[in-house]
Formats: structure tokens, sequence, C-alpha cells
């Protein structure tokens, strides 16, 4: 995949927004990959939280929207307790959710979740998705 990368992408509307909605810097992820190596759900998810962190710097706004991660994140916050920078994974995922929700952006419900992902899953994962579908 070819992706062009420029200043108005990587400090444009998108990122702002994300940031304002967030309340989180995201050039404070420096990719240590720390909260995805604690979190319960990466099984899951086709991007990595700190991936989807890298995809909102770069401003690869269709991209991350479109990625199932950002529906997975059960706000468990042990990405938050892992940062070194104190950067809140679960809050760049709200803020992407409620971004994806006013887009029109089709997101999976609970009726979509694989029998052997809802299987592995943790129980507070299965009940944040049902809140995230009920939103």
């Amino acid at each position: 995949m070819r992706v062009a990368i420029s200043t108005k992408k990587v400090r444009g509307e998108f990122v702002e927004l994300v940031e304002e909605l967030s309340g989180q810097e995201l050039l404070n992820c420096y990719q240590c990959g720390r909260c995805s190596a604690g979190c319960p759900m990466a099984f899951a998810m086709d991007l990595l939280p700190n991936q989807v962190i890298r995809y909102c710097q770069l401003g690869l706004e269709e991209e991350v929207l479109n990625c199932r991660a950002i529906w997975l994140c059960v706000s468990c916050f042990q990405c938050y307790s892992r940062c070194p920078k104190g950067v809140d994974f679960s809050k760049i995922a709200e803020a992407l959710r409620f971004i994806a929700t006013k887009k029109g952006v089709d997101y999976f419900g609970p009726d979509q979740v694989a029998p052997e992902v809802a299987a592995e899953a943790l129980p507070q994962g299965m009940v944040s998705l049902y809140r995230k579908e009920s939103s």
C-alpha cells in the first residue's frame, strides 16, 4: 500500500479533531508498543492500538475510521497504565468511534462477532461492545 504523507494531513483537521475530542496529544506517542502488548483485545484487532495511533498521527482518516480495532477497545485503561507518556488509547478510540458514527461509517455489532472470538473475549469486552452498539 502506498501512502502519501503531507503536512496538510499530519496537522490537518482530522488530527486536530481527534486531539480535541480525546484530549490526547497524538504526537506524545512514540510507538513503544506497550499499549498493544498489554491490550486484552489485541488478539482480535486488525490494527493494534499503537498502529491506530500511528495512522491518526499520519492523518490516515479513511483507514483508521474503517478499522475494527476502534470498536474492540474495551476501555480497560491497561494501555494508559502502561504508557510512559500517559497517552490514553481508550479516549482516542472513543473519539474515533464518535467521528466514524457521525460520518456514517458502518461498524460491526454484537451479532457479527465470530463465536471463537466471543468465546475468548473478556466479559468486559462483550459488555463494552454492546454498550457501544447501543450508543
